[in-house]
């Protein structure tokens, strides 16, 4: 199995395999990692990991009031993750490709990038100026079936779409026509449907591509059922993922 060390970057979201991931740069450590990446030639990928943060702060206090008005300010590049950094996050995670890296005049990062593949952590090492870890690759087993649940995902997931189209009194946008790819299918789905960190974390690292189509199923047809009932949704944009602070 291939093993890589590279910088990490942990999140409180979920990366999956094809989508899109923006960022805004803003703490020293993660500028030190735009820097170093940005020596790499923009012909060869930039890449770092991305893992979700199941127990820390995605972005560390910097002074008391920021974000906790209790909290004492940190430092380094665990900050936030306690002392030992492994502990804090989700040990499976998503190669990211920085296909745009733009400094800003203020020395912050305007970054956009693409995840590519599913990667398990194996160690984190927070003695240089940001997160650098180990990780093993995960193939993409498809499993038995894959093909026919991903036609049902698919149906499951438009009726869903349609649902919260509108119990948000918004009109469905077409857009571009869905995948018929399995495992993108999964992916895609996973991404888009509106769900907490941990029942996508548990997607993501779902053994095989059938598994997560199976699961998403269930998932899609159970917040479908609820969104049926509900005579309207809270105000908040539940269609768009917000950029990541960091």
């Amino acid at each position: 199995m291939t093993t890589a060390r590279l910088p990490l970057f942990p999140l409180n979201s979920v990366l999956f395999p094809g989508l899109v991931l923006p960022l805004n740069i803003f703490e020293e450590r993660y500028r030190a990692m735009m820097r170093e990446l940005m020596k790499t030639d923009e012909s060869e990928p930039r890449r770092f990991a991305v893992v979700a943060i199941r127990d820390g702060r995605e972005v560390a206090p910097s002074a008391p009031g920021m974000p906790d008005p209790t909290a004492l300010p940190e430092r380094g590049p665990a900050a936030g993750f306690g002392s030992d950094p492994i502990q804090a996050f989700h040990h499976v995670g998503c190669i990211a490709d920085a296909a745009t890296i733009r400094e800003r005049a203020d020395g912050s990062f305007e970054v956009l990038a693409t995840g590519t593949s599913r990667v398990k952590l194996l160690s984190v090492d927070a003695s240089g100026p940001y997160l650098t870890a180990e990780f093993e690759e995960i193939p993409e087993d498809s499993g038995d079936g894959a093909g026919a649940l991903a036609e049902g995902v698919l149906r499951a997931f438009r009726s869903y779409q349609k649902r919260l189209a509108g119990a948000r009194e918004r009109s469905l946008s077409t857009g571009a026509d869905l995948p018929d790819d399995p495992s993108v299918v999964s992916y895609l789905v996973a991404a888009a449907a509106v769900l907490d960190t941990p029942a996508k974390q548990r997607l993501l690292q779902a053994p095989d591509t059938a598994t997560r189509l199976r699961e998403e199923l269930t998932l899609l047809r159970a917040e479908t059922a609820v969104i049926r009932h509900l005579p309207s949704l809270p105000a908040v944009d539940l269609t768009r993922a917000p950029t990541s602070p960091n």
